[in-house]
């Protein structure tokens, strides 16, 4: 054989085997791929209104709280408490106290009343006949008085010694009705004095009868509105013992005891991220996700908006807005200070195709999605449209196309 045929022998042969590799490489390939669109996880592509979000965390508020403080009553000891936790009702009792001791100074003090009032009647009544004995005796001076000048008027008729007597028993009468106008003006003074300090002291021991009853009547306290009941931390025993009021703790005059949030009122109050903030406003959708209660997902809107940022206590210090956003149908199983989390809606874009984010992978610098079809996943180039937390909307994929979970290429290159 000549040079020229062992080299095209040679070609010959080499061609062969390529080929032969690139046949077993390419089952390889369809075994892996086909092994591949069985076992990697998958998602669909969805089409609908795809919401643009700004997700944020806070908690849960109620826009009116109704505080409830002990009275100004002193020596306050708890009877009886509602139970802590519990929905109470606009009038229902909330709380009572001891008034055992109360009760007792009431009747003290209505015997008091009692005594002075009769003590007062008595120099009512003494002063009237006082007054009475006073106007018989200035009756009958008056009568001596004229009786005297009628005898005096008699001079011209009898002698000079009986008118001369006649004019002296005159002047006596007057003396007398003198001394006796002036007692009576004495007792009439005098009495109106002693009635007035028996009156003063009656109107004493009267409001100490009106605030003892004031005193017994602020012994039991009722719910000023309808809400979630939660008492007050007792701080009177220290701050490692301090526990919320409980029965037989005893109450300063004016403490705060407990509050009310108004379940009808509960609002979102969440952190928004400095770089968020330019993108929300009042009045926007809001979507309110509780922590406690995962299957809700709770309408609400963007009502306040605080125009500074605030620093946070973390390490290290962030600075974030707040906003509030009022839910309009609120579940009777919230409660005030409930950690949740509120999707915020900028933006919807109909009809738009959605895929999990996770879905979304780049190869050669641009976006795309493995298609599972035909047994096998294909990339697709895809244009992104807008981007959530959890989706995204994109272009170039039908609808109900089954996307890899997991990057194709990368997979395939570690094996």
């Amino acid at each position: 054989m000549s040079a020229r045929g062992r080299r095209i022998r040679a070609r010959i042969i080499f061609l062969t085997i390529l080929l032969a590799v690139g046949a077993a490489a390419a089952g390889v390939y369809r075994m892996r791929m086909a092994h591949a669109a069985v076992s990697y996880p998958t998602a669909p592509a969805r089409k609908g209104d795809f919401l643009v979000l700004i997700r944020a965390r806070g908690e849960l508020h109620a826009a009116r709280s109704v505080p409830v403080y002990a009275p100004v009553v002193p020596q306050l000891r708890i009877a009886w408490l509602a139970p802590s936790g519990a929905i109470i009702h606009q009038g229902d009792l909330m709380v009572k106290f001891d008034s055992s001791a109360s009760e007792q100074q009431l009747q003290q003090k209505l015997a008091t009343l009692q005594q002075a009032q009769a003590t007062l009647d008595q120099a009512i009544a003494q002063s009237k006949i006082t007054a009475e004995q006073d106007r018989s005796d200035l009756a009958d001076a008056q009568f001596n008085v004229e009786k005297a000048r009628l005898e005096v008027s008699k001079q011209e008729i009898v002698g000079a010694i009986q008118a001369e007597e006649s004019k002296i028993d005159l002047g006596l009468c007057e003396q007398k009705l003198r001394v006796a106008q002036a007692t009576a003006d004495l007792h009439a003074a005098s009495d109106r004095s002693k009635i007035g300090s028996l009156t003063r002291q009656r109107d004493n021991a009267k409001n100490d009868v009106d605030i003892t009853k004031s005193r017994i009547a602020q012994m039991e306290i009722k719910a000023p509105i309808t809400g979630f009941l939660v008492f007050s931390t007792n701080y009177t025993q220290g701050w490692l013992d301090a526990k919320p009021f409980q029965v037989g703790d005893s109450v300063w005059a004016g403490m705060s005891l407990a509050e009310i949030p108004d379940l009808d009122t509960l609002q979102m109050e969440g952190k928004i991220e400095e770089i968020d903030r330019g993108q929300i406003s009042v009045n926007q959708e809001v979507r309110v996700h509780i922590d406690s209660l995962p299957e809700l997902s709770i309408p609400a809107r963007i009502t306040q908006i605080s125009p500074l940022a605030e620093a946070s206590n973390d390490m290290p210090p962030t600075r974030t807005f707040k906003a509030w956003a009022s839910i309009e149908h609120p579940d009777p199983r919230l409660r005030s200070g409930m950690n949740a989390g509120m999707d915020i809606i900028i933006n919807r874009i109909p009809k738009a195709i959605s895929i999990p984010s996770k879905a979304l992978f780049t190869l050669d610098g641009k976006p795309v999605v493995y298609v599972a079809r035909g047994g096998q996943f294909h990339p697709v180039q895809v244009q992104l449209l807008a981007r959530n937390p959890d989706e995204v909307a994109i272009s170039g994929v039908a609808d109900g196309a089954m996307v890899s979970m997991v990057d194709i290429e990368k997979k395939e290159n570690k094996r």
